[in-house]
């Protein structure tokens, strides 16, 4: 390998690592603006209201909380685990398969609940709700061989 084919490879790795950081720098932020706000801050991304999801780590047992696009569902909260159309799964939903407890912040109010997969005939129905809502759930669904799964999160 020449050395301009090694820093032709390397480019990519260090878009890719500037990306990851700006990324969770920017969601760290979302939360912080969100907490200190109650959601007044943070609370909508455009007509879609967002809530916080805390999950804990699966490898280290830390706490995790990301702002996530949610439909109400009764006294349920359904979330997309689409990672926004990405090959794989968003982090906070492995968590949730190694430990379904967790807790969901709307505003200022901190719920327990735990996380179940919708069915098969459940997830149909609320997908296209997903969809109706965010119609860019549709794009991610298009770009991933993955079906993204639909998450319930059931208070406690």
């Amino acid at each position: 390998m020449t050395v301009k084919e090694a820093k032709m490879q390397t480019q990519p790795d260090f878009f890719r690592q500037v990306m990851t950081r700006l990324q969770r720098a920017l969601t760290n932020l979302h939360v912080l603006l969100y907490q200190l706000s109650g959601g007044a801050i943070g609370g909508w991304m455009g007509k879609s209201p967002v809530l916080l999801l805390t999950t804990t780590g699966r490898k280290t047992g830390k706490l995790r909380t990301t702002p996530l696009l949610y439909l109400a569902d009764g006294d349920r909260f359904v979330v997309p685990a689409s990672n926004g159309g990405s090959a794989k799964h968003p982090t906070w939903w492995l968590n949730l398969l190694s430990n379904k407890d967790a807790v969901v912040q709307v505003k200022r109010e901190k719920i327990r609940v735990q996380a179940q997969l919708a069915s098969t005939e459940e997830r149909q129905g609320l997908w296209a709700r997903l969809v109706a809502m965010y119609p860019a759930y549709a794009d991610y669904q298009k770009r991933t061989r993955r079906e993204i799964p639909v998450v319930i999160l059931l208070a406690q």
